[in-house]
């Protein structure tokens, strides 16, 4: 069985990738850049090929079994995740796992959400064998705020105080990998999520406990976080699209319902992580 991984060389991506091969598939990532085929993990066949140039697509695509799509934060993610969904057509692929978000109706409003609707809509008339995995947002996503941690002991992403029941990257792979690989889930729409209710405040208490350290939440003010982000060079579309899912955060429910809960233990096959222990597990890299 081949699996073409879209979108392999990302933080969920390359996690789906390296599940696949410790299990022993065939892979292949797609990625834009030929030196990234390089970094590959051993046994993973790389194909150079772009979703916004629909015609280098037919070539990654051909012979696959199975493609988990992942559409990276764009403009044209709209377009970039059709131009996929096309293609797994006409180059006769028989299952898509389609990495969409957490109560994407509910959020369709938020601009990479919203995207990712049409999307959805074209795997589900395809006539192909699909799963739909909508995760909410990530514990892997701090890496990006490492420096901010360590240096200045503050925790700056405004996710507000309603709470959200974030979600380890790890859980996502494990569920793409069994969707791709084992039956059971077709046809079906499956959310991800860990298993607390996360505020700002409550992502700063963690980390301050695992660093030994006081770490403080930023707070929730989106127009000074927007600033901040365009000042470091954040382009304008990505500070509003953002900015809109922040919101969404601090005036919305954003958390997984208990039968959410207990259906997703069927697809990632084990209790879901929590932040605790993804805090404590990496904290040497916050330090």
């Amino acid at each position: 069985m081949k699996i073409l991984v879209v979108g392999g060389t990302g933080t969920v991506g390359s996690q789906v990738t390296k599940n696949l091969l410790k299990e022993g598939h065939n892979v292949r990532v797609v990625t834009r850049s030929a030196e990234k085929i390089a970094q590959l993990p051993a046994g993973a066949e790389g194909a150079v090929a772009d979703l916004e140039k629909p015609e280098t697509l037919p070539a990654a695509f051909k012979g696959a079994d199975a493609v988990f799509i992942l559409n990276a934060l764009a403009p044209n993610e709209t377009e970039q995740g059709l131009a996929a969904v096309e293609a797994a057509k006409n180059e006769g692929v028989k299952k898509i796992v389609y990495l969409a978000v957490h109560d994407l109706m509910g959020a369709k409003h938020v601009g990479h959400f919203g995207q990712k609707v049409p999307v959805v809509e074209a795997i589900k008339a395809s006539g192909i064998d699909y799963t739909i995995l909508a995760p909410n947002n990530y514990f892997q996503n701090d890496f990006w705020f490492t420096d901010v941690i360590k240096n200045y002991k503050v925790y700056p992403q405004p996710i507000g105080g309603r709470g959200i029941t974030r979600v380890d990257v790890r859980d996502v792979a494990d569920a793409a990998v069994n969707a791709l690989t084992k039956d059971g889930f077709s046809g079906k729409t499956y959310a991800l999520n860990g298993p607390d209710e996360i505020t700002g405040e409550k992502v700063a208490s963690v980390f301050s406990k695992a660093l030994g350290t006081q770490v403080n939440y930023a707070g929730d003010d989106l127009e000074s976080w927007a600033a901040q982000s365009a000042q470091f060079g954040m382009p304008d579309w990505m500070v509003k699209d953002l900015k809109a899912m922040y919101k969404h955060f601090q005036t919305e429910d954003f958390k997984a319902s208990a039968a959410e809960m207990e259906a997703q233990k069927e697809i990632i096959g084990h209790e879901p992580r929590s932040f605790e222990s993804f805090v404590e597990e990496h904290a040497d890299a916050f330090r």
